[in-house]
């Protein structure tokens, strides 16, 4: 099973996503990936999230490059999940055929609103920002053990 997480530009939600997932998925055949609906080509992960990430998992992602959002990887992903509603219905409005397998990510696992953007913001805001992204991926990899049957 293949997990796409997405927000806006792939340097502070999305990456921190895959790498919080990646790190604590002990789902055989799944993994997860991410990209930004609008990258800043060449960009590379913001400090403060490639900081947290390092600090809480271990795992050095500061040079990871943004990656641009393509419509293939929207068709290859089992499960598209976003940052905020918005980006989801951006998503379902462009890409109908794939409405059913795009949520945001609180949405998924029912959690009011949305992963607040830390962009620009100092580190306590992306501390804030990454213990909300923690928390709801633990609960993503709840249920994903749940519908799987472990």
């Amino acid at each position: 099973m293949n997990i796409l997480f997405v927000c806006t530009g792939n340097t502070c939600r999305s990456c921190m996503a895959e790498a919080i997932f990646n790190k604590q998925c002990d789902i055989e055949g799944v993994k997860s990936c991410s990209a930004g609906l609008s990258i800043v080509p060449n960009s590379i992960t913001s400090k403060h999230s490639s900081t947290l990430v390092v600090e809480n998992i271990g795992i050095d992602i500061s040079e990871r490059k943004a990656i641009q959002l393509t419509e293939n990887m929207l068709k290859e992903a089992n499960l598209i999940l976003t940052m905020t509603s918005y980006m989801a219905n951006v998503i379902k409005n462009s890409f109908a055929d794939l409405k059913d397998k795009v949520y945001s990510l609180n949405e998924y696992v029912s959690i009011d609103g949305d992963i607040s953007d830390p962009y620009g913001g100092n580190l306590d805001r992306y501390k804030d920002t990454y213990k909300d992204m923690e928390l709801s991926i633990k609960l993503l990899l709840a249920k994903l053990r749940e519908d799987k049957g472990m």
